[in-house]
């Protein structure tokens, strides 16, 4: 359970879910709903898997008290593990059509450049994360139309912004692994140009996608009045969460970091939420908006300070 990490995979379901109401104009029958949002987090979960796997030996040096590193699971243990979810989604693709079976071998060819090379390479790894997100989404896409051609433009502009806000989710992710990838060579964007500036760049990056976001709901009025209600939630997250990272640049420690993570993790629930908001019943769209938090709380709660942080006993 804590390398299944329940606090992210919820995300990338609910950004496939939001692809496939936005495509298909409401909310899809239910067995396409139920396999577009499973799907992808099956393949999010092997890539963690994968993701822990090829990172054992850098966590030794600063979270040796994780599954692999402390031996709770044997590294091909994981593997194996990894590779029945990985299995798993590519057998219930084939039902959704050749696209998305074609994802399902990009996500996997984009999950292990990340895992093995991008990762390390600063922006490069942020983007590569990005990119996989942009997948989760038109995975959902896909899932109602087996079709490029009648694809709206909006969809096309909306998924930049799943790849500039994943851009900076990562970024920020790595915020709270700076001691462990200095000691590790990992030239990420924290280690490159400090604390400040990499809050500045994520700073820059919000204000990019919510451009974009709120620039294309405007202009093409594809999505109920529902979601800029939920959507106003979503910007006092930001608010309050910038402010808390201001307020730690001079008190940096790896348990602030996460804090400012754990923020981000909440803040994406409710613009995916958002989204299908705008799309689905209301019913429907609270249920989902529900589980999802419950789900994502507590998870993060039960399971997030133990997998990054080594517990005293």
């Amino acid at each position: 359970m804590e390398t299944w990490r329940l606090y992210t995979v919820i995300w990338c379901g609910l950004v496939s879910l939001a692809g496939s109401c936005i495509m298909n104009g409401s909310f899809p029958p239910f067995h396409i709903a139920f396999l577009a949002f499973i799907i992808p987090m099956m393949g999010w979960i092997a890539g963690l898997y994968l993701s822990d796997f090829l990172d054992r030996k850098l966590d030794k040096i600063e979270k040796s008290h994780r599954p692999i590193p402390s031996g709770r699971i044997h590294p091909y243990e994981a593997l194996f593990i990894g590779a029945i979810f990985a299995g798993t989604g590519l057998i219930l693709s084939f039902y959704l059509g050749i696209y998305n079976l074609a994802l399902v071998f990009v996500v996997a060819f984009l999950v292990l450049v990340y895992a093995k090379i991008s990762k390390s390479k600063g922006i490069l790894g942020n983007i590569n994360r990005g990119v996989v997100t942009v997948a989760a989404f038109f995975y959902g896409v896909f899932s109602v139309r087996q079709s490029t051609e009648f694809i709206p433009i909006y969809i096309w502009i909306l998924s930049l912004v799943f790849l500039v806000h994943d851009t900076n989710s990562n970024l920020v992710g790595a915020i709270r692994d700076i001691p462990g990838d200095k000691k590790g060579g990992y030239f990420t964007i924290p280690v490159k140009y400090g604390l400040k500036n990499s809050i500045f760049i994520s700073l820059f990056l919000t204000f990019v996608w919510y451009f974009i976001l709120i620039g294309i709901t405007f202009y093409y009025n594809f999505l109920k009045i529902d979601f800029y209600y939920l959507l106003s939630v979503d910007i006092l997250i930001i608010f309050l969460m910038y402010v808390y990272l201001f307020k730690s640049i001079n008190n940096y420690t790896r348990k602030r970091a996460l804090k400012f993570h754990e923020f981000f993790v909440i803040e994406r629930i409710i613009l995916a939420s958002a989204l299908i908001f705008g799309i689905a019943e209301n019913s429907i769209a609270l249920v989902i908006l529900i589980l999802a938090l419950t789900i994502t709380v507590l998870s993060q709660i039960l399971l997030r300070k133990r997998y990054e942080f080594e517990e005293k006993k």
